[in-house]
């Protein structure tokens, strides 16, 4: 059966409660819950696309309210949320859950709290005679790298006019920011030369070669803390790079033939990906050369998990925060470390800067939650949003 007007939740809150009960993960299928966002659009009449990931299984969603026109304003977003395994919940993390003024649910914050927000503003949208239109722009597989997204805005630029402001709703406590580090996620894989470790020099050991390259990884980081190519802007002003994880080995008594570890460099935008890599490849490389003169079957390889995610740079920016200014942010804009798809949106040509309703401390952890008057704010802009765009 159609859903009407009169049969969905309208405010902010009862469409999140709504989101948050699809506990939907990245790369797994969002399918339940865009179903249900579509639902919610056709009620209002509300023209939509989905673009689909290359299994069929994860899906983008691109809907216009007003005219298919140019200076229009993208609201974007993800779908997915992080895991729930290991945390210790006051509260199940799929049923939103109130606290001491604070809405409780895994994604609440991080970022379904804006995608509710946006949502509740359709009704009134739709209703009015806008002369730009607001595009709801919503991902999937944000978490693990801005998988989705590309392909979303790839469709957006060539398949409509331009819009003039893309707000990406992370959540910043409703102010803006304008400056982003890139994130790129690699693995390195040492294959050594086993031998028993009594007979040590007639093997090479994927451990110790991999304890060089993590010790070098650090070195790198403390030369770019030194170099004068540094951002004030953020807490940390320089690039970082970081190894999460480790494994390697059989035994004690042999010499490890296979060592890998999975890391990732944070860079400035305005310093790029390649040019911290390049210090560590450098490195890489001759380390290889020198031990396959010893051992032929000697090799280190490096490649990147997922493809880099662009920082946002401050530049290119001043129509989304003219905008932001009249609809009551006026804040100085941020930076932050964190990656978003806004990046994204700035490569590919469009105008973008980083604004949502909550606090990224609340992101990742147990006990997630956006605070109501975080939600309330989030929906007031939205409403103002509107009132803007039919001017």
């Amino acid at each position: 059966m159609t859903a009407t007007p009169a049969s969905l939740p309208t405010t902010a809150r009862d469409i999140l409660a709504t989101l948050v009960s699809f506990n939907v993960l990245s790369r797994q299928s969002n399918l339940a819950l865009i179903e249900w966002v579509e639902q919610y659009l056709d009620a209002y009449g509300i023209h939509y696309e989905r673009i689909p990931s290359d299994d069929g299984e994860r899906f983008n969603l691109l809907a216009r309210i007003g005219p298919d026109v140019a200076d229009g304003v993208v609201l974007s977003g993800h779908t997915d949320v992080v895991p729930v395994e290991g945390q210790n919940w006051k509260s199940d993390p799929f049923t939103l859950t109130e606290r001491d003024g604070h809405l409780y649910a895994r994604g609440s914050c991080d970022m379904k709290g804006f995608l509710a927000c946006a949502l509740s503003g359709v009704p009134d949208w739709s209703r009015r005679d806008l002369k730009r239109p607001i595009w709801l722009a919503f991902s999937y597989d944000e978490e693990i790298g801005c998988l989705g997204a590309p392909r979303m805005i790839e469709h957006l630029v060539s398949h409509h006019p331009t819009p003039s402001a893309v707000i990406v709703g992370e959540p910043t406590l409703m102010a803006p920011v304008i400056l982003q580090k890139g994130i790129t996620t690699l693995k390195t894989v040492v294959h050594g030369v086993p031998s028993h470790s009594s007979q040590i020099n007639q093997g090479i050991s994927a451990i110790h070669v991999a304890a060089r390259l993590v010790s070098r990884i650090e070195d790198i980081m403390s030369e770019l803390a030194e170099d004068e190519h540094l951002n004030d802007a953020f807490n940390v002003p320089h690039s970082s790079l970081h190894v999460g994880t480790i494994h390697g080995g059989n035994a004690i008594n042999i010499m490890a033939q296979h060592c890998e570890f999975d890391w990732e460099i944070r860079n400035l935008p305005e310093e790029g990906f390649e040019a911290v890599y390049a210090r560590f490849r450098e490195y890489s490389d001759e380390l290889e050369a020198t031990l396959k003169a010893v051992n032929a079957d000697f090799a280190i390889e490096t490649t990147t998990l997922t493809q880099t995610v662009p920082g946002l740079e401050n530049r290119d920016n001043d129509q989304p925060m003219a905008l932001l200014e009249r609809l009551g942010v006026c804040e100085e804009g941020q930076a932050v470390a964190y990656a978003t798809e806004a990046g994204q949106f700035q490569q590919a040509g469009l105008q973008a800067v980083i604004c949502g309703p909550g606090s990224i401390e609340q992101a990742h952890r147990a006990d997630e939650f956006i605070s109501i008057e975080q939600l309330t704010r989030g929906e007031r802009f939205m409403k103002t949003l509107g009132e803007t765009m039919a001017e």
